[in-house]
């Protein structure tokens, strides 16, 4: 199994994403757009109308599991939509789907491979397991998209091939911006995923390593190297932008 790059190097913030998988067959997240989405916001914050939605470091200063806790921190919204209460996922849950993933080293994961994993087999928490419906690619140098899968309430899941630089921004938090100079090489720390629930107007705001991260669009651009809108097994979608009957048609022809 290949290695997540960079994944212990930093005694904190543990990596554990290895180079972005492709697949044209993956749906677009721009063909489920409604015919006439509503006027974006300049800002968004999921979090901030869902107040009490903690963000823990599900073990990810030990270990590289950030894809799923990726996926737990994008759970934990999923189910405050469906439930109208946080639910408690644990440090033993998502490590557990972790090295259940990996085959049991401490490798990181592909994010299209663990997605995958999640729609077709869901994770486990507590009694229950956890399902997602579909997920589509988010062109992510298209900063509307950006905008209209988070205030969708879908969010985005990104992976990013951190520069080093990206270290000493987090530790004296700052906001990831595009530098110069050998720090500011492509992956030059690592691949890492986190999941995004708001943005400002100088770009996203991520949940990472215990708490909220700004970058800006011009950040984005340049490290990203794949994007996520996730669709949960039951969504409630309340804002008109995503049309559900085109997921479904979508999902029909995958069984056809």
């Amino acid at each position: 199994m290949v290695r997540a790059k960079g994944i212990h190097a930093h005694k904190v913030f543990k990596l554990g994403k290895t180079a972005a998988k492709k697949d044209t067959r993956n749906l677009k997240f721009a063909t489920l757009l409604q015919a006439a989405p509503p006027p974006l916001p300049s800002a968004y914050d999921f979090d901030s109308s869902h107040p009490g939605v903690p963000t823990p470091m599900f073990g990810n200063d030990v270990h590289g599991d950030c894809v799923i806790a990726g996926r737990a921190h994008q759970t934990l919204r999923f189910e405050d939509i469906e439930q109208g209460s946080v639910l408690m996922i644990t440090d033993q849950a998502v490590l557990k789907e972790y090295f259940k993933e990996t085959g049991g080293p401490d490798t990181g994961l592909v994010v299209l491979d663990s997605l995958n994993e999640w729609r077709h087999k869901g994770w486990k928490v507590g009694k229950h397991t956890y399902t997602i419906q579909a997920f589509s690619e988010v062109a992510f140098t298209r900063h509307d998209e950006v905008r209209q899968a988070i205030y969708a309430d879908v969010g985005i899941g990104l992976g990013v091939q951190l520069p080093n630089a990206a270290k000493a921004q987090i530790q004296t938090g700052q906001p990831w911006d595009v530098t110069s100079g050998p720090d500011s090489v492509r992956g030059s720390w690592g691949g890492h995923y986190v999941y995004v629930p708001g943005y400002t107007p100088s770009g996203p705001v991520c949940v990472t390593w215990g708490r909220k991260q700004q970058m800006t669009w011009a950040w984005l651009d340049m490290y990203c190297d794949e994007a996520y809108a996730i669709f949960d097994a039951r969504n409630r979608f309340k804002k008109t932008i995503v049309d559900k009957a085109k997921i479904a048609t979508f999902l029909k022809s995958l069984r056809m």
